[in-house]
């Protein structure tokens, strides 16, 4: 008989943990959710998922190295999925010294009681293409040189060679997963996507009248979805060598888009008019001001354009992404009407 496969999955709380934890589960794991008590979220998305009775759930802070090492040789896991972190790169400006701590030597704590304690536990580290800030070169690859613009970028830099640093000095299997802007109804709405789509549906419910406030609309990403993501992370730990993906869905696509692209769900037809801070996005149909700027979501180092290379990890992990940019909008638009008419935006 086959053992049970154990995989540990830090914020498990987060988007991408509960996607992780349902496609886990859907292969036959023991799936331990770790997270922070002191956290503000909830399980609400592992509950809307339908799987939060099949976790086990246990206390974890990236800060307590102790308790890491404790975690590893109590579960002694097959696989290790840190996606914890301090994951808003806007704050980052304001915690830079945090989320020094959390996103870059919380991940040297992991290795650490990795390499003590269980040697044979297969790390997938959430590396991000906010590593890449200033491009220097477009697309962004494998092998694409780095420039963060962000205490989020650089902590996540640093983490992202240790990972390197562990894999090769020790032969920790540990693998990093640079991933593009990926986004989904379970999205927090402190991320552009989903702050557009829960206000549009507020707007559209007749929830509200104030109109979208967003910083620069010129800002391009590379937008996948969350669900396609996961099932890469788990791919790279199934290599028989440990290694370095980008993945991403080779598109880009600007802030005014994606506000466009939801609109056209709520049945906006969005113009443009103005520019820089004065520019507005009206709806064609009722002469209604949708967005506009605001100079406060500016972020003191800006990064235009994020478009990632995906050919190394649809190559080598046979990974290829099921819903596509039009999709995504569509999808998130939808859920969040519905939140928005069912009362629980």
């Amino acid at each position: 008989m086959t053992k049970q496969k154990v995989a540990l999955i830090s914020g498990i709380t987060g988007q991408d943990g509960g996607y992780l934890a349902k496609f886990l589960l859907g292969k036959g794991y023991k799936v331990v959710g770790l997270y922070r008590r002191g956290a503000t979220d909830t399980f609400s998305r592992l509950k809307e998922h339908g799987i939060f009775e099949q976790i086990e759930l246990a206390d974890f802070d990236l800060l307590e190295f102790s308790n890491i090492c404790r975690l590893m040789r109590k579960y002694q896991p097959d696989e290790f999925y840190n996606l914890a972190a301090q994951s808003f790169v806007g704050a980052s400006w304001e915690e830079p010294i945090y989320t020094a701590q959390a996103d870059g030597m919380g991940v040297l704590y992991i290795l650490e009681a990795i390499r003590e304690f269980s040697p044979h536990t297969r790390l997938y580290q959430a590396s991000t293409s906010e590593m890449f800030g200033k491009v220097q070169e477009i697309p962004q690859k494998e092998t694409t040189p780095f420039y963060p613009r962000s205490p989020y970028g650089v902590a996540k830099l640093m983490a992202h060679w240790m990972v390197t640093n562990y894999r090769e000095s020790f032969g920790v299997h540990a693998s990093s997963g640079i991933l593009f802007n990926h986004e989904s109804p379970m999205r927090g709405k402190e991320f552009v996507t989903r702050k557009i789509t829960a206000h549009l549906a507020q707007m559209v419910t007749g929830k509200t009248d104030k109109p979208l406030e967003l910083g620069n609309l010129s800002a391009k990403r590379d937008w996948g979805f969350a669900g396609d993501y996961v099932e890469m992370m788990w791919l790279m730990l199934q290599q028989e060598k440990p290694d370095t993906y980008v993945v991403a869905t080779g598109e880009t696509h600007s802030i005014r888009e994606f506000v466009e692209e939801a609109g056209k769900v709520c049945g906006y037809d969005i113009e443009w008019k103005g520019e820089g801070v004065d520019e507005i996005g009206i709806d064609k149909k009722s002469g209604k001001t949708i967005v506009k700027v605001n100079p406060k979501f500016y972020r003191p180092a800006e990064v235009e354009l994020l478009i990632g290379d995906p050919s190394k990890a649809e190559k080598i992990l046979g990974w290829h992404r099921k819903v596509d940019y039009k999709g995504l909008c569509r999808m998130m638009m939808e859920k969040d009407i519905e939140r928005a008419e069912n009362g629980t935006l």
